[in-house]
């Protein structure tokens, strides 16, 4: 599989989980590793409606 172009390294897609209820997506390694998050770390996910974002943080 080719590399990705710099530009598009960071383009990512939604993908359905399980039951069909549930949505994922993926985070770049770099990413992660910058956060110092770990596999099954607890995240806290919150949505900013006013700004149509989704906030993803540290549960702590």
């Amino acid at each position: 599989m080719p590399r990705r172009k710099l530009s598009e390294r960071n383009i990512r897609k939604l993908t359905k989980m399980g039951g069909g209820k549930s949505f994922g997506i993926t985070f770049p390694i770099s990413f992660i590793r910058e956060l110092g998050w770990r596999e099954r770390q607890k995240l806290k996910v919150e949505f900013d409606k006013k700004r149509k974002r989704i906030i993803v943080r540290d549960w702590e």
